[in-house]
């Protein structure tokens, strides 16, 4: 039986998962909080480093259940798979993708997948200035790209709800009101 959380949070650019992420990651004890980002070769052979990564990625979080470590996720496979379907890459990665989440979903978890959005998508204007940071090539910060993004986000967070009844799935809107999303996130997760 779960005795630890592993909870993934996913949006795009400027939904603000850094900040629900360290939120989560202060607020629930015995956590470890992960960033990540993807691959940046976004031509066919980033395929493999990509299937690379993600597959050690699992292996890593099955070696860690039932050990009383919670796991907070800012992005995982599930960025690879929106960019995907966004067009962003030169190749599918979906084949991959459906085994990557069952594997996910079959682990010993108690399994929360979080989808960040904004209702106000004007908001992403203001959200996404990234002044002296880099980003990437495939996925430049525009306005067009993070509501793209937010559209995937939201049609995945549905197909993980039909398909794996066992993960809790929430998709939270984070426009203005962050203490109401924290609330939320408390009574969703449970702390």
């Amino acid at each position: 039986m779960a005795n630890s959380k592993l909870i993934v949070v996913e949006g795009s650019q400027g939904a603000g998962k850094t900040t629900i992420t360290d939120y989560l990651r202060y607020s629930i004890k015995y956590t470890n909080l992960y960033r990540l980002c993807g691959t940046s070769d976004s031509s066919i052979t980033g395929l493999k480093k990509a299937v690379d990564m993600y597959d050690a990625l699992l292996n890593y979080m099955k070696t860690l259940e039932n050990k009383s470590i919670n796991l907070v996720f800012d992005r995982t496979f599930f960025t690879e798979e929106n960019y995907c379907r966004c067009g962003f890459k030169d190749y599918s990665f979906t084949e991959n993708y459906k085994k990557l989440l069952k594997d996910f979903c079959n682990l010993d978890y108690e399994i929360y997948y979080i989808t960040l959005y904004l209702k106000d998508t004007s908001l992403f204007a203001e959200r996404i200035k990234r002044d002296n940071k880099c980003e990437p090539s495939y996925a430049k910060f525009k306005v067009e790209s993070s509501i793209k993004q937010q559209e995937v986000y939201l049609q995945m967070a549905e197909e993980i709800k039909h398909d794996y009844p066992n993960v809790h799935v929430l998709n939270l809107a984070n426009d203005v009101d962050l203490e109401a999303s924290k609330k939320t996130l408390r009574e969703f997760i449970g702390f």
